[in-house]
Parts: C-alpha cells; sequence; structure tokens
C-alpha cells in the first residue's frame, strides 16, 4: 500500500491537465476585465456621438 501510494506522488500526467486549467481561467478573467473596461470606455463614446448628432439635427 505504501508503494503505491508513493507513485501516485511521483505521478506527473495530471499535473499537465490542472496546469491547463489554472491558465483557462486566467484567460477568461483577463478576457472578462477586457470586456468590461471597453465597455465602459464605448458607451461613453457612443454616448457622446449621439448627443453631437441630436444637437446637430436639432
Amino acid at each position: 500500500m505504501l508503494q503505491f501510494i508513493k507513485s501516485l506522488s511521483r505521478d506527473e500526467r495530471g499535473v499537465t491537465a490542472l496546469e491547463y486549467a489554472v491558465l483557462a481561467g486566467v484567460i477568461v478573467v483577463a478576457v472578462i476585465a477586457a470586456g468590461v473596461l471597453l465597455n465602459t470606455g464605448l458607451s461613453a463614446v457612443f454616448t457622446s456621438l449621439i448627443a453631437k448628432v441630436t444637437a446637430a439635427a436639432g
């Protein structure tokens, strides 16, 4: 039984999958953060554009 536990502690096949999962999580967080930042900036741009078009038309 002790030999089996030692062999499991040296087995690194699952480590790669865990690394990919952590990397995927970091990428998802970065994409969400970029989306939030871009959403705020784009909202301000379109609000300004609509105000200018409304002022020019009326």
